[in-house]
């Protein structure tokens, strides 16, 4: 049994309460959402795209920072669970007149909120949230700071896989819960590709492989995951322009020929054509980016679904 002060994700029986982080979450969870996740696949191509199990639950999106598929992905994600969802306009919002987002998290409560959906600007907003809410509200993260954003897709034969994650890794709270998950699912070879100004320290300590050059970075790999760079987070000239950054990073078709023959693209978007991928990609025979965001939903109606059926205490 996991003590919940030890990792407050976990309910007293070691089940999925919140979901703030897939570092230190245990692979058995990460498992069955994604096992949860391909029961779901299907749902949205029936006549009927829905399934009573949330039915009666009140699901708050509270996205104090933008977005267009998170916020739309778990919105379809709710309503395909029956859940009942509030999307709260922020800048409308008693938040946007000087209201702590503590107090908002109350009022909400007290309106029989049961499932809060956050992403915030600030990295550990949802873990504060989680701390402060009562046993019976779940918290589920959707991205906060560059630190994490746990409900994204993968392919699922993880036991022989090499992945290599490229681009802006520094400020990209996908490649982190990305290289957290790899490892923990047991990916035998995980790689952070990118100009050494784009990637943190500690990587060697999670077991990532750090390569500077694309071509060696790619070679052999099975997976390839592009990211955007974010120059809302950056401070400073990490990069001397756009042009040179898709010279020597860029995903084009040519580079893509170290990777293995089948091997497949992801992005988790929004994607800048010319800059780190080529067109000829993104839309080519390896890219499987669009069919991520259908299995994004599926995997957010799991999350949803699991940590709605837990109890913080039994």
């Amino acid at each position: 049994m996991l003590d919940p002060v030890q990792n407050p994700q976990l309910n007293a029986d070691g089940e999925l309460h919140h979901l703030l982080s897939l570092d230190a979450l245990p692979r058995g969870i990460i498992e069955r959402i994604l096992s949860t996740a391909d029961s779901f696949i299907s749902v949205g191509s029936r006549e009927v795209k829905s399934v009573p199990l949330l039915r009666g639950r009140s699901v708050f999106n509270l996205f104090f920072e933008n977005s267009t598929r998170t916020r739309t992905t778990f919105e379809i994600a709710a309503k395909r669970l029956s859940a009942d969802v509030f999307n709260l306009n922020i800048a409308s919002s008693s938040a946007a007149k000087g209201e702590s987002l503590l107090d908002t998290i109350n009022n909400l409560t007290a309106m029989q909120a049961d499932l809060f959906v956050v992403r915030h600007s600030q990295g550990g907003a949802p873990h504060l949230i989680a701390g402060h809410v009562s046993p019976h509200v779940h918290v589920i993260n959707a991205g906060d700071g560059r630190h994490s954003h746990p409900t994204r897709h993968y392919k699922r034969d993880f036991s022989a896989l090499s992945v290599a994650v490229v681009g802006d890794i520094l400020h990209s709270r996908v490649a982190r819960s990305d290289l957290h998950a790899l490892r923990a699912l047991g990916v035998p070879d995980v790689r952070a590709v990118g100009p050494l100004t784009l990637l943190p320290d500690g990587l060697d300590s999670l077991g990532v492989r750090v390569f500077t050059s694309l071509e060696k970075g790619l070679a052999g790999v099975d997976v390839v995951i592009m990211l955007r760079l974010q120059n809302e987070r950056m401070n400073g000239a990490l990069l001397p322009s756009a042009s040179e950054y898709f010279r020597k990073y860029g995903l084009t078709p040519e580079a893509l020929r170290a990777a293995k023959p089948d091997c497949i693209v992801m992005h988790p978007g929004p994607m800048n054509r010319g800059v780190e991928i080529d067109s000829r990609v993104a839309d080519g025979a390896h890219s499987v980016i669009l069919p991520q965001v259908t299995f994004g939903i599926a995997v957010r109606m799991a999350v949803l679904s699991i940590a709605a059926s837990s109890a913080r205490f039994r």
